[in-house]
C-alpha cells in the first residue's frame, strides 16, 4: 500500500479508499454482515486504512458494520469518514443540513460507528433551503467539541464550494478541506473548474465512483450485465453517454491487454497518475476486486499512455450536484 496526505488534513490515508456503500441491505447486490466484515477484515490486511460511509447507506446499516468491525482494530491507525444531507425518515428534520438535522445525524452516527470522534464529516449535498453559514456553524461547533476531526464537501458547484470556503474565511469556522465527487476518465468536467480551485486552497480530493460505476471495468456492450450496471442505468447516470465515452472504453481494455491487467486496473492506474486525486473511493462487493485495486498501485503509465486514455474526452453535461 502507499499513502498520502489528504489535502490540508495532515492525515495520512491510503491511496486506496474503500467505500462502503455497499455494505447492508438496500439493494440485491449489497453484502450483508459477514460478507462486509470479510472485506473490511481483507482490506486492513491490504494496508487500507481509509474508509468512507454515509448515514443513508442502507439507512445508517453501513455505519453500524464498519463500526463494528473497526473496534477490533486499533482505532488510532484508520481514519474514518462519513455524510450527512440524505434523507432519513419521511418526517420533518430528518434531512439536510439545518444545524438540528446536523446534530442529530452527527450524534446517530457516531453511536452507530461506536465512535466519540469522527476522522471527517462531509456535507453529501449542497443544501439550497439552509444558508451555508448556518451549516457552517453547527460543523465547526462539532469540530470545537470534539467529535469532528475535519470536515468536507461533496458534488456541488465551483461557486458554491468558493463561497463555502469564504464564509469559513470570514467568520473564522473550520474550512472544508476536502472534496469528494465524481470523476473518472469518461467524466471529467470537474477540471474545467472544482478542481483547480481545490488545487489553490489545498483541498484534498478523493473522487466517488472511479471506475463510473463499472462502466471502466468491463467493455462497454457489457455495461448492463451487472446488477449494480442495470441499477445505474436505471438511476440514470451518464457513463456511457459522452460522445467519446466508447472509445475511452476500448482504449482502457487495449492498454490492459499490453500491461496484462484489468480494465479496472488500467482506470485507477490513471487516478493514481493524476495530479488532481488523492485518493479514489474504491465500492466493491469482491475481495478479488479489492486486491485488484490495490494491485494497481504497482502499474506505472507512461505519460503517453495517459495522453492516450485522455484524447477521445469530450464534453458532457454536468451530473451528480443533486
Amino acid at each position: 500500500m502507499e499513502y498520502t496526505t489528504l489535502g490540508s488534513t495532515g492525515l495520512e490515508v491510503s491511496k486506496v479508499c474503500l467505500g462502503c456503500m455497499s455494505f447492508g441491505s438496500g439493494d440485491d447486490w449489497m453484502l450483508d454482515r459477514a460478507e462486509s466484515r470479510e472485506l473490511i477484515e481483507r482490506a486492513i490486511d491490504l494496508g487500507v486504512n481509509f474508509f468512507d460511509t454515509a448515514n443513508v447507506y442502507s439507512s445508517g446499516e453501513s455505519e453500524d458494520i464498519l463500526g463494528d468491525v473497526l473496534a477490533d482494530y486499533d482505532r488510532s491507525e484508520q481514519v474514518v469518514a462519513t455524510k450527512v444531507f440524505g434523507e432519513m425518515a419521511d418526517a420533518p428534520n430528518r434531512q439536510g443540513l439545518s444545524r438540528k438535522a446536523i446534530e442529530q445525524e452527527l450524534a446517530a452516527s457516531l453511536d452507530r460507528l461506536g465512535m466519540d470522534t469522527v476522522d471527517l464529516y462531509q456535507i453529501h449535498r449542497w443544501d439550497y433551503d439552509t444558508p451555508i453559514e448556518t451549516t457552517l456553524r453547527a460543523l465547526d461547533d462539532a469540530v470545537r467539541r470534539g467529535q469532528v476531526r475535519h470536515i468536507g464537501a461533496s458534488s456541488m458547484w465551483a461557486h458554491q464550494f468558493q463561497e463555502a470556503l469564504h464564509t469559513s474565511d470570514r467568520l473564522g469556522l473550520a474550512r472544508f478541506e476536502t472534496m469528494q465527487s465524481l470523476y473518472h476518465l469518461a467524466y471529467r468536467e470537474e477540471e474545467r473548474e472544482m478542481y483547480p480551485l481545490c488545487a489553490k486552497e489545498d483541498v484534498g480530493i478523493m473522487p466517488w465512483s472511479p471506475l463510473g460505476a463499472g462502466y471502466l471495468a468491463r467493455p462497454h456492450e457489457q455495461f448492463d450485465a451487472t446488477t449494480r450496471g442495470e441499477s445505474e442505468r436505471e438511476y440514470g447516470t451518464p457513463y456511457d453517454e459522452g460522445p467519446g465515452s466508447a472509445e475511452i472504453n476500448e482504449r482502457t481494455r487495449e492498454l490492459a491487454e499490453e500491461y496484462d491487467a484489468t480494465m479496472a486496473q488500467i482506470a485507477l492506474a490513471w487516478h493514481f497518475e493524476n495530479d488532481y486525486t488523492d485518493t479514489p473511493i474504491v465500492g466493491t462487493t469482491s475481495v478479488e476486486h479489492l486486491e485488484d485495486a490495490v494491485e494497481a498501485l504497482d502499474i506505472s503509465l507512461s505519460a503517453s499512455d495517459v495522453e492516450y486514455l485522455e484524447e477521445p474526452y469530450h464534453p458532457v453535461p454536468v451530473f451528480g450536484h443533486e
